[in-house]
């Protein structure tokens, strides 16, 4: 399957590659390789098939990195043997596309999370922005371009490159493009509130992929609502939409949780809970949309409405800083430790502190959380998926009671089995998370196996090949 001039049969491109680099003392570079559904994916694809990732340098490290390769791909001794083409975009333009479009508008938008009396303001200053994300896009499909072997495979991914496909279509017309939506999809109201160019350009964008995937018929239903809306009826004949629920790695989990280093967390984390108390387990990144706060909220209702669980449950909350160079996300981070703090001094006392809390990350410390849950929280405001409520029923030794927002994707999957609530009822919540720590064991490790049949039925390796095996002729869907 070898093509000539090393040009590629299957692509992948996205905003973060399989590897990032430090500087370490000396000067030298260090390379640190990621895992995750797409690096599994490009794996079972197997090592006779020409395979090539395009991604962006997100720091001055993987710059100099980029700059220091000879020819136009990273060194494979750092890629663990992927071919990985790494792009040095204007670290202003990457800026402006980055955090001033992707992550400031887009994915507002997309989890609907803008104060409208306020926000969003489209000005001079957006606009300008907005001409960064077309580079930044353009540049992700001239490389496409370059890289591919006539009629390769391409999956573009995420809303930080809604443009590319048209752009690569343009380009390379006979390549077939698929793009896929990790995040939710607004409703057509919601999306509308972008100028009217914009939406059309972004909705345009991705109708130039062959297929554009979803995490959920939801979000999916909700991108065809848009088109139909803004672009006027039918979908182009062009595109096709399909829908790819990504699952937890069971193998990779159930192993890595045995480790020695999740024991020493393990062991760490029970001295923190104390003897014979129950645990209220959640893992998030410090994001918006995860809805920490008003977790916290429902645990504290819960301590108010049933004084019995004072001294016997703890809540491990680990919430993980994220986007740090937004001042809307260290704000809301720093409100999660103050509340924090504040059940603490008020409800705790000499021998139990109610909320554990977390803010470093650490994967092995996760999964001995994982383990030990007797309930997990999982209420984001909207979510594209969240692996967390996939992956905790996956590793718990004795079996827990999911917690799960009506809003998060997983809710498709796994609203049977789970405990739902709308995340915006504190009171609910707090009921919720009442009825799951009084579940009896039985009940919940029937719950959880259940839970996890469905959390693992599309592994990350099998979520991959099907967005690539829809992108061969004669495929329907």
């Amino acid at each position: 399957m070898a093509s000539t001039h090393g040009a590629a049969e299957v692509l992948v491109a996205s905003n973060r590659g399989p590897v990032s680099y430090e500087v370490r003392e000396g000067g030298a570079l260090y390379a640190k390789r990621g895992g995750g559904g797409l690096v599994s994916g490009l794996s079972a694809i197997g090592p006779d098939t020409d395979a090539v990732w395009v991604c962006a340098a997100l720091s001055d490290a993987d710059r100099e990195a980029v700059r220091s390769s000879p020819g136009r791909r990273l060194s494979v001794d750092a890629t663990g043997g992927q071919q990985v083409r790494m792009l040095d975009i204007d670290a202003t333009v990457f800026s402006d596309a980055y955090n001033g479009v992707a992550n400031s508008v887009l994915w507002f938008v997309h989890h609907m999370l803008y104060q409208t009396p306020l926000e969003p303001v489209f000005d001079a200053e957006f606009r300008r922005q907005w001409a960064s994300y077309e580079a930044y896009n353009r540049a992700f499909a001239e490389a496409l371009a370059e890289e591919s072997a006539a009629g390769a495979a391409v999956v573009i991914q995420d809303y930080h490159l809604a443009l590319a496909p048209r752009m690569l279509r343009q380009l390379r017309p006979d390549l077939r493009i698929g793009h896929f939506s990790h995040t939710p999809w607004a409703p057509p109201d919601y999306f509308r509130l972008l100028p009217d160019d914009i939406a059309a350009e972004l909705l345009g964008g991705i109708l130039g992929a062959d297929r554009a995937g979803f995490l959920t018929r939801r979000w999916a239903d909700a991108f065809t609502d848009c088109c139909h809306t803004v672009l006027g009826p039918g979908i182009p004949s062009g595109t096709r939409i399909g829908v790819h629920g990504l699952g937890a790695d069971a193998d990779f989990l159930r192993k890595r949780a045995h480790e020695a280093d999740v024991a020493e967390r393990m062991a760490t984390l029970r001295a923190e809970i104390g003897e014979g108390r129950r645990t209220i387990v959640r893992v998030d990144r410090t994001e918006l949309s995860k809805n920490i706060i008003r977790g916290l909220l429902a645990y504290r209702q819960l301590l108010d409405d049933h004084p019995e669980w004072r001294e016997r449950v703890v809540h491990l909350a680990f919430a993980y800083p994220s986007r740090q160079d937004l001042a809307v996300y260290r704000d809301y981070t720093a409100g999660v430790r103050r509340l924090a703090e504040e059940i603490n001094s008020t409800y705790g006392s000499p021998g139990w502190t109610p909320v554990v809390l977390h803010v470093k990350d650490d994967f092995a410390r996760s999964l001995a959380a994982y383990r030990l849950a007797d309930v997990a929280l999982v209420n984001p405001i909207r979510d594209g998926m969240n692996l967390v409520a996939k992956e905790i029923p996956v590793v718990s030794d004795e079996g827990c009671a999911l917690v799960l927002s009506r809003e998060a994707g997983a809710y498709e999957e796994l609203g049977e089995d789970a405990i739902t609530v709308n995340p915006y009822d504190i009171g609910g919540t707090a009921n919720a998370l009442h009825r799951a720590l009084t579940m009896s064991p039985d009940e919940r490790a029937e719950r959880t196996k259940r839970l996890a049949a469905a959390a693992t039925a599309l592994p990350p390796a099998q979520w991959f090949l099907d967005q690539l095996h829809a992108l061969d002729p004669g495929q329907s869907s």
